[in-house]
């Protein structure tokens, strides 16, 4: 994949954003939203393959207040001090430069106008807020943390979005999950799936929980209602 790094202009400065650009050059946009351990190599995998299906992808640094262009491992230390980073970050603020990053995108000399949103972790939480306040015209969301603390703002959410559930998520629990399932039920647009037998992370294919069943299952349905929404 063709990718590059662009600077995002906010009041108190710029962050940076890794992007990735589809094989044909140019086409709909989608916003990916970085887990607790930075625009690590695994979010820019994650991107380059987004973009192999067409999509311009871009991954902003949503930690850069606290440590410009952090990449961390998913164990021992690298786990801790994602923890330590997760728990100062400004959640606020973060929803505020991904606006930015989303007009950005949005702005991109090679986006075709449609841009849709992805995320992971805390960036699957960040994703639906993200949905809920801004015109996204898609949203996924995978194992959101704390999710079930925003749920009224559901109300405002528009555009189709999916949800992807762990059942053995310790971080998102069966009885989380439910609470959330129940609360949202009434939003035709949203379409929540429970993964059994996986757990939180099963996604990523370099971390011990990462299952290729659930995860190739929950790409088919991200990218059917990207490819529906987005390119269209």
């Amino acid at each position: 994949m063709v990718s590059e790094k662009v600077s995002i202009s906010v009041d108190d400065g710029f962050f940076d954003a890794y992007v990735s650009l589809p094989p044909q050059g140019d086409g709909p946009g989608l916003l990916l939203i970085q887990e607790i351990f930075g625009v690590n190599q695994h979010m820019r995998d994650v991107a380059d393959r987004l973009a192999a299906e067409g999509f311009i992808v871009m991954v902003p640094d949503l930690f850069w207040r606290m440590k410009r262009n952090l990449e961390l491992g998913y164990e021992g230390a690298d786990f801790d001090k994602a923890l330590e980073y997760f728990q100062q970050f400004d959640e606020k603020q973060g929803l505020a430069d991904l606006k930015e990053a989303a007009s950005a995108l949005r702005d991109h000399k090679k986006c075709t106008g449609r841009v849709g949103t992805i995320g992971f972790c805390l960036g699957g939480k960040l994703a639906f807020r993200l949905a809920s306040q801004y015109n996204m015209n898609a949203a996924v969301s995978y194992y959101p943390v704390f999710l079930d603390k925003h749920l009224e703002e559901a109300e405002r959410l528009r555009c189709e979005t999916i949800i992807h559930f762990a059942a053995l998520d310790h971080f998102v629990p069966l009885e989380t999950y439910e609470t959330i399932k129940e609360g949202l039920k009434h939003k035709q647009n949203i379409h929540i799936y429970l993964y059994e037998g996986v757990d939180h992370g099963f996604n990523c294919d370099a971390r011990s929980a990462y299952n290729k069943e659930a995860a190739d299952l929950a790409w088919s349905r991200s990218l059917e209602v990207f490819n529906k929404e987005l390119k269209g």
